[in-house]
């Protein structure tokens, strides 16, 4: 049995790679909106934060109503009760990666806990 697993994607609007990749510990997704298009909802989580990477294009998240700008090389961290929306602005699509893991599971991690070879 393989320690890893690969997995390759195309241009589709939305990718979890939960199933692709057998993950265990976290969801992660890649994402996609067209201009002016957003996220249809607003959501947040009882216990897991997420982490998004901005990986091109630009647009907007409104974060417990406020309203923070977007561009490609941004991340962002949103503790888990935070209520999140994300939207793509009208002239550019947006692509972005997401995290989710349970909030402060790294539980003091160092990099002297790490297994140097």
């Amino acid at each position: 049995m393989k320690n890893y697993t690969k997995t390759s994607i195309g241009n589709e609007g939305r990718v979890e790679l939960h199933d692709a990749l057998g993950l265990t510990g976290a969801e992660v997704s890649i994402n996609a909106l067209p201009a002016g298009a957003g996220v249809p909802f607003v959501h947040s989580h009882k216990e897991n934060e997420e982490i998004y990477g901005i990986l091109s294009g630009h647009g907007k998240a409104i974060i417990d109503g406020e309203e923070i700008a977007l561009a490609a090389g941004d991340w962002l961290r949103i503790a888990p009760a935070t209520k999140r929306q994300f939207f793509a602005a009208n002239d550019a699509g947006i692509v972005y990666v997401c995290v989710q893991v349970k909030a402060n599971s790294l539980g003091g991690f160092t990099a002297e806990d790490a297994v140097v070879y």
